[in-house]
């Protein structure tokens, strides 16, 4: 059973008539007759009495008339889905999102996505850059931001902006006197990280090694899980911690928190995408807001 024959049944039985059913549906008679016919004799049954030139339904043909009609609606319904989800009519879009981006730096494209489609739904899934990427892998997301490097044979990575990390203490700490933290300091500091997975901590402890500090070899009082945890813990004593300089410019602003004097590089968001998943016309709209508006030397401040 095909839509067609459904739609030609549905034709015959509202006009009774075969010639009149054909010509509305743009086929000859012929063609309107036979399907009618195979139809019939698929399912050993009668549809349409033929009385002379008239045609008019059987019971079974009665009984199966809303069921033809409830069919076609749902095609129809679904070709319309469809076309408004190719439209960016509607639909939805996985985002997933490292911790730093979902909270400062990505709300905005999303509210202005929002604004250009409206009827899109974005799905927001917020963990680290390690998370952020098994999303991206299994499908769980359509297009992914992370702050850390990523290397990944199955997907496709492009920097979109840049972020400045840097390292910070309470006002109280004896580092908030902008001495520039020599190696046996940075050792010998009581710190607060970011867990294992993090962009953030992978980022630090490179910049570590390039100083020929090894990461078991810091002081690690806690690990917790997001830039909020990590804050609030650094504020309650005299512990040091990494993180962005957006993150951090409100602290910064008040006096709250102090930047200390260790250089570390600028790095890299990224934009993810899996190299053989279908892309969408909603994450490819996207991608294309955000890159409309951002480059790799683009800093990464709230907005």
């Amino acid at each position: 059973m095909t839509l067609e024959q459904l739609k030609i049944f549905v034709a015959v039985a509202k006009r009774e008539h075969l010639t009149r059913a054909a010509e509305g549906l743009n086929l000859t008679p012929s063609a309107v007759s036979s399907s009618i016919r195979a139809l019939e004799e698929r399912y050993g049954l009668c549809l349409f009495h033929r009385v002379g030139r008239r045609i008019e339904l059987t019971e079974e043909g009665r009984m199966f008339l809303p069921h033809a009609r409830d069919v076609l609606a749902s095609a129809q319904d679904a070709e319309r889905a469809l076309k408004e989800t190719g439209g960016l009519i509607r639909g939805r879009i996985g985002v997933s999102a490292s911790q730093t981006i979902a909270g400062y730096w990505l709300p905005p494209f999303l509210a202005r996505f929002r604004e250009t489609y409206p009827g899109l739904e974005t799905n927001l899934l917020v963990g680290n850059t390690a998370d952020t990427v098994g999303d991206v892998f299994h499908g769980r997301a359509n297009i992914g931001f992370a702050e850390g490097e990523v290397e990944h044979p199955d997907l496709t990575v492009r920097a979109v902006a840049t972020d400045q990390l840097i390292v910070v203490v309470p006002v109280r700490h004896a580092w908030a006197d902008g001495r520039h933290l020599s190696p046996t300091e940075i050792r010998n500091g009581d710190w607060i990280l970011r867990e294992q997975g993090s962009g953030t901590r992978a980022l630090f402890e490179k910049a570590l090694a390039a100083q020929d500090i090894a990461a078991g070899d810091l002081k690690v009082l806690l690990a917790l899980p997001s830039n909020e945890a990590v804050r609030s813990a650094v504020l309650s004593g005299e512990y040091a911690t990494v993180m962005s300089e957006a993150v951090a410019a409100p602290d910064l602003a008040t006096g709250r928190l102090v930047k200390v004097g260790m250089d570390l590089p600028p790095r890299h968001f990224w934009l993810l995408r899996h190299r053989e998943r279908y892309r969408t016309k909603a994450s490819a709209a996207l991608e294309a807001l955000v890159t409309a508006r951002t480059s790799p030397e683009t800093p990464a401040q709230p907005r």
